[in-house]
């Protein structure tokens, strides 16, 4: 797993961006696929958690991921729940030791949060749609209800897409900039006319940025150029493979 640096010092917070490598999936899906919602045999991926909770130092199955629909839309966490009584939500929020919030990942933005001073951590999923509905200030918001200030929060943005690989049509790129005339300079243009290179942890951070947060840190790794390490959605729709892996990525207040 990968660590931003950031995290590392906090005594009381657990967090790993877990790569593919080190799970017992087979096939596309090898070899750490976490995701439930990958047509991956079902006991693997429970195997594969498990050894994520374990790493972690969590029970497995207080190891929680919701069911993600790219909402801005967070769920407060107070206790564990099943994998078939997850919440629709792209981010969760809690204030109880214990409980791993995980997010899963194959191209999109995983962003974990913790202010340790309030016992209080949260965790995101940012693709595109997320981000421009606003999933991270949401975040940040619920995060303060329980207490947290703005200027002790740390985030950081894991593994996702770069913008050197995510190539997006005129449409796509015209909604961000509808929504905001700034968002331009998110975009380069793409050899292929009519199309452009997004910049999706620059944009993640820039939304982070002026929700005038503590500490943002971003790990800088591209999900879709390393395919022995990450799993990736554009990479396995470009290779023409049937379905993919999701990665996982967890922060946890020890107990």
């Amino acid at each position: 797993m990968l660590k931003a640096k950031p995290f590392e010092v906090l005594s009381q917070v657990r967090h790993g961006f877990f790569t593919r490598e080190g799970g017992v999936s087979k096939g596309i899906y090898a070899s750490l696929n976490c995701g439930y919602g990958s047509n991956d045999d079902g006991e693997c991926v429970r195997e594969n958690r498990a050894r994520v909770a374990l790493k972690l130092g969590a029970e497995p199955e207080k190891l929680l991921t919701a069911y993600q629909v790219h909402s801005p839309d967070v769920a407060v966490v107070t206790e564990a729940w099943t994998p078939g009584t997850a919440p629709q939500a792209d981010a969760m929020v809690t204030a109880e030791p214990g409980i791993a919030l995980g997010i899963l990942t194959a191209d999109c933005a995983p962003v974990l949060f913790a202010d340790e001073r309030a016992h209080v951590i949260g965790a995101a999923h940012a693709g595109w749609k997320g981000a421009i509905g606003g999933v991270l200030e949401a975040t940040v918001d619920a995060m303060t209800r329980l207490g947290a200030e703005r200027n002790r929060i740390v985030a950081a943005i894991g593994p996702c897409i770069s913008k050197e690989a995510y190539e997006v049509g005129d449409d796509f790129r015209d909604r961000f900039v509808e929504a905001d005339g700034d968002n331009a300079k998110w975009f380069a243009p793409s050899p292929n006319d009519g199309h452009f290179m997004f910049d999706l942890p620059g944009y993640a951070g820039a939304r982070l940025e002026a929700a005038d947060i503590g500490t943002i840190a971003v790990v800088g790794r591209c999900t879709y150029k390393e395919p022995k390490r990450f799993f990736s959605y554009r990479r396995s729709t470009h290779r023409e493979e049937p379905d993919y892996g999701r990665q996982i990525s967890a922060v946890m207040l020890r107990d």
